[in-house]
């Protein structure tokens, strides 16, 4: 089969390309899926977990990818829940083989079925982003009615959907981002706008809940605008800087079936839309792994 794939973590394209490789098989617990559309993160070459597995052994050459959505074609010993010929879709394991393959094998249980009417495509932008905003809004912060949260980066993927879950809480929601990004935050359910480069943060005012994915100054900053008891939860790296009555948390996301069957509930009555760049081809990811936005990457033909 066909893959994209990673060898040499020091090589300035980290020996990314189109290979050949053995087809998959299911081990216990496991299903294989044929891909029909994937997505990745353009950073994962710089993930240990891309290079070695759960007990540091080197797995080179690795499929990168995470996000599918596909077709179930074989089932491992013991897995439940799914059958063969399902649509499904979901976010895989980060020390495993990943997505961008025409096959691939995954843990039944990091998978959603996928109902008829949403297409492939739309299906592979929605795990990552939106397990994310999920996991951070609603595991991390607990946000609730009448609060008020800043969601930073609202012109990217992760930052878009948490304002559209937000809004379904009845938070009160100021979103961030670039000049061009206001539009589309408004547009999804902000109340506000804070243009990073133009406005000042700190005029925000004070707020329940920060959602950081960008890091850096911005994530130090925003610590000092946590009313008491408020939570900042990030995605980008640890926190040092400590609000002084509330909390700071860092987490990785995490695949999970039942929050993907909640986001697909979503996708399919318009509630989420998420948000894709470009829409590639297989053989074209190798010219184009390292551009900004969300790529979709088309494996198999619907």
């Amino acid at each position: 089969m066909r893959a994209i794939t990673v060898r040499d973590p020091e090589a300035e394209d980290f020996g990314l390309s189109l290979t050949e490789l053995p087809h998959p098989h299911a081990a216990e617990n496991d299903v294989v899926v044929q891909v029909h559309a994937a997505s990745f993160i353009r950073t994962e070459p710089q993930w240990p977990s891309t290079w070695v597995d759960r007990a540091g052994r080197d797995r080179t050459p690795s499929v990168v990818g995470h996000e599918l959505s596909g077709v179930v074609v074989e089932l491992g010993y013991g897995t439940t829940g799914l059958s063969i010929g399902q649509r499904v879709f979901g976010l895989t394991d980060w020390a495993r083989n990943g997505t961008l393959a025409e096959y691939t094998a995954v843990e039944a249980r990091n998978l959603a079925p996928l109902p008829a009417d949403v297409d492939h495509v739309t299906a592979a932008a929605l795990p990552m982003p939106g397990l994310t905003a999920w996991q951070a809004l609603y595991d991390h912060a607990h946000l609730q009615t009448g609060q008020t949260v800043l969601i930073h980066g609202t012109g990217g993927s992760v930052g878009s959907l948490a304002v559209q879950l937000a809004r379904e809480t009845g938070a009160h929601i100021i979103g961030t981002g670039r000049a061009a990004d206001r539009k589309l935050a408004e547009s999804l359910g902000a109340h506000e706008f804070v243009d990073l480069d133009n406005d000042r943060l700190e005029d925000a005012g004070e707020v329940d809940v920060v959602f950081d994915v960008i890091g850096g100054e911005i994530l130090n900053r925003s610590t000092a605008l946590l009313r008491p008891g408020g939570t900042l939860v990030t995605v980008a790296e640890p926190p040092t800087v400590q609000p002084r009555d509330g909390r700071a948390i860092f987490f990785v996301v995490e695949p999970d079936r039942a929050q993907t069957a909640q986001l697909a509930a979503r996708l399919r009555d318009g509630r989420l839309v998420p948000l894709v760049t470009a829409v590639r081809d297989l053989a074209d990811v190798p010219a184009t792994f390292g551009s900004r936005g969300k790529t979709i990457v088309k494996v198999t033909a619907d």
